[in-house]
Parts: structure tokens; C-alpha cells; sequence
């Protein structure tokens, strides 16, 4: 395939551990198509990335502002590692240097390339012409207002910078001055409105121009710290590479979900980056749940997915005591859960995972790991199929 590399066809960037980090950094937006040569769909993809290139160096000629790039993954392994690369062709979207958690997975076309391209491009941020949109607003969604005295301002452009990272995830809107002075009684200002009518709004502290720091205050604003998993997004969140602590409940069951909530911020906040924590629909997730001997009808149910085996949680009402949430998880850190599940209780123990097999015998496979149709075990798309 070395006739699709021509450099006169394009300018798609090769990178490599020595150059990667340079080009990525100083790019606006990066695609970057990590490959195998061996692989007929990477060979196939090679000349449509290279013309999507072409379209839309002409609309963005600046060679910061848009990056096609490449990775020989067979080559720079340690790249592919870096970035949790398993399959093959794989689109990585990155913004100044930060890959984003969804890769592009539409369609493999020039226009579908080109137009996820110039939608990446696109302003992230609603301008506000009156003070009244903002008392208008889906309170379904988590909203950001910037407040600034002018667009031209390095708080705007750290602003802007943030809402280019985490659009996918909140709202974005602005508002610039005389609209805006009525909420800039002490500078610039940044305000998150979370969901619900009645929920109070939470107001930025920091300085304006420190992206790590409102990038950090924001992330945590715009990704709930436990998230839902969902046919749409169950690959995209696998590919995070950490573990699942996952509470399944009835769609209804609100309560059961309040509270699960509330005991992982309590219990596990400092996990935070080791284990994500999920909760999903027990209907429409029936197959992991069988997996663990469980039906709709044992919701709410509390399991570990470790992508090696499932581990359950004693018992939900056990959810409050203090500790035991976090002991749960820390005892799949250690091994524990693993080890117990084949040699039966520690010696001092009680076994802090539900038994659901016997004890001579492994305990049940991950339902998440492999997102992909299989003949060895149930995957999130073929459950998908058999709704």
C-alpha cells in the first residue's frame, strides 16, 4: 500500500514518538487515523482519509487549524498503548493536544469525514443577545455561562478553549458587554447551571486565564461522576480502560439511583480515575444481568465489571453502611474479589462478592469487554439486535 502514502496526494502527517506530541499540542483539531498495514479495512481507509484531507485543507488552509495524521500502530506500539489502540482502522479526535473520549465512528466517506471535520470547526458556544434567554433555558441540560466584558480577552479565549473540549458534554453560551454587566459585578464571571428547575446555580472562583484550572472545575461540572451506560455509548466508555462499578435499576427507580449517587460521593470520590461509575437500565441490559444469575426482577443490583469477570455486591441495602461501598471496590483493586471467588473466603474473611457459582469454578465473564459480535460470549451489540 505504499503507493497511498504518495506525499504529493496530501498532507497527511506521519507521527511518531518523536514528533507526535509537538504536532498534536500546536494543532487546533487532529485527526488522527491509527492503522495496521495488515489490515485490509486500514488499507481501505487510507485513500478516503487522504482525499477528506484534501477538501478540507482547501477550507482550512493554516496548517494548525486542521491535522490529518497517522500512526503505524505495528511500528510505534508504544503510541497505540499510549492511547489504548485495539482495533483497527481507529479515528481519534484531538483538540490541542487532548485526545477526545469519542472517536469518530461514522461513516467511512470523504463528505461524512469532511463534514464531521467543519462540525468540529464549528463555533461551540451560543452568543446571547438578551439576558432573557438565559431564564429560558433546558434545565434538562447542564448549562455554562460566560459573562465577559469583550469577545477580544484572554478570558474569553480560555473559555472558548474549554467549551471546544467539553461541548459534547454541556451547553456553552456567552454573553458580551452591556448584556453581560448586570452578572459581571466583580470581572468576568462563569457560571454552571445544573439540571432541575430549582437547582442552584455554582459559581467559577478561579482565574479566568488558568485553562487547567476551569477546564478541571468544568469537566467535573459537565461529566456526572456516575454516568449512564448505553448501547450508543458502552464501546466508547470500555475504551476508557477502567473497570465498572455499575448499578442496574429500573428506569423508574429514581431513588434506588439517588442514592447510589450519594454513597459514591461519599465512599468514593477518591477513586475517582481508577473505576467509572455507571448505572444502566436492568431491562434493557438483561444479558449482563443474566450473566450474573439476576433478572429485572432483583433490581437494583450493584456489580463489578472488571473486564475479566463480574463480581456482585452483597446486598443494596447494605449500600449505606459506612465503608462497605468502598471496600467492595478496593477489594477488586487488591485482588480479593478475584482470589475469592476461586479459593472461597479469606481465612478471616466474609466474602465481601456474592458467590453466584461454585467456588472451585471462575466466576462469571464480563458482559463489556469486547463490544464487538462474538461466538463465545453475549456483547452489548448483539443484545441490541435481540431487543
Amino acid at each position: 500500500v505504499s503507493w497511498l502514502f504518495n506525499p504529493t496526494r496530501s498532507e497527511i502527517t506521519s507521527l511518531d514518538s518523536g514528533n507526535i506530541d509537538d504536532i498534536l499540542n500546536n494543532a487546533d483539531v487532529a485527526l488522527v487515523n491509527f492503522y495496521a498495514d495488515w489490515c485490509r479495512f486500514s488499507q481501505m481507509l487510507h485513500p478516503i482519509f487522504e482525499e477528506a484531507s484534501n477538501v478540507i485543507k482547501e477550507e482550512y488552509p493554516d496548517k494548525n487549524q486542521v491535522v490529518f495524521a497517522r500512526v503505524d500502530c505495528d511500528q510505534h506500539s508504544d503510541i497505540a498503548q499510549r492511547y489504548r489502540i485495539s482495533k483497527y482502522p481507529t479515528l481519534k479526535l484531538f483538540r490541542n493536544g487532548m485526545m477526545m473520549k469519542r472517536e469518530y465512528r461514522g461513516q467511512r466517506s470523504v463528505t461524512a469525514i469532511a463534514d464531521y471535520i467543519r462540525q468540529q470547526k464549528s463555533n461551540p458556544i451560543r452568543e446571547v443577545q438578551d439576558l432573557e434567554e438565559i431564564s429560558s433555558l433546558d434545565r434538562s441540560r447542564r448549562n455554562i455561562v460566560g459573562y465577559f466584558e469583550q469577545k477580544d480577552s484572554d478570558n474569553y479565549r480560555t473559555f472558548e478553549r474549554v467549551a471546544n473540549i467539553l461541548h459534547d458534554d454541556c451547553v456553552f453560551l456567552s454573553a458580551f458587554g452591556a448584556i453581560s454587566k448586570a452578572e459581571r459585578f466583580s470581572g468576568d464571571n462563569v457560571i454552571y447551571k445544573p439540571p432541575g428547575e430549582n437547582a442552584p446555580d455554582m459559581v467559577y472562583l478561579g482565574s479566568l486565564t488558568n485553562f487547567d484550572l476551569i477546564y478541571a472545575w468544568t469537566q467535573d461540572k459537565c461529566v456526572p461522576l456516575v454516568r449512564e451506560i448505553t448501547f450508543e455509548n458502552g464501546e466508547e466508555l470500555t475504551e476508557e480502560g477502567l473497570p465498572f462499578l455499575i448499578l442496574f435499576h429500573m428506569k423508574d427507580d429514581l431513588e434506588s439511583l439517588e442514592k447510589f449517587q450519594q454513597e459514591v460521593a461519599r465512599q468514593l470520590i477518591s477513586e475517582k480515575g481508577t473505576i467509572n461509575f455507571l448505572h444502566a437500565d436492568c431491562d434493557k441490559f438483561r444479558h449482563p444481568l443474566l450473566h450474573i444469575q439476576k433478572t429485572p426482577a432483583d433490581c437494583p443490583v450493584i456489580a463489578i465489571d472488571s473486564f475479566r469477570h463480574m463480581y456482585v455486591f452483597p446486598d443494596f441495602t447494605d449500600l449505606s453502611v459506612p465503608g462497605k461501598l468502598k471496600q467492595f471496590v478496593l477489594d477488586l483493586h487488591s485482588g480479593k474479589l478475584h482470589r475469592e471467588f476461586h479459593h472461597g473466603p479469606d481465612p478471616t474473611d466474609v466474602a465481601p462478592g456474592q458467590p453466584i457459582q461454585d467456588l472451585a469454578s471462575s466466576p462469571p465473564e464480563s458482559s463489556f469487554q469486547k463490544l464487538a459480535p462474538s461466538e463465545h460470549r453475549y456483547t452489548l451489540l448483539r443484545e441490541k439486535d435481540e431487543l
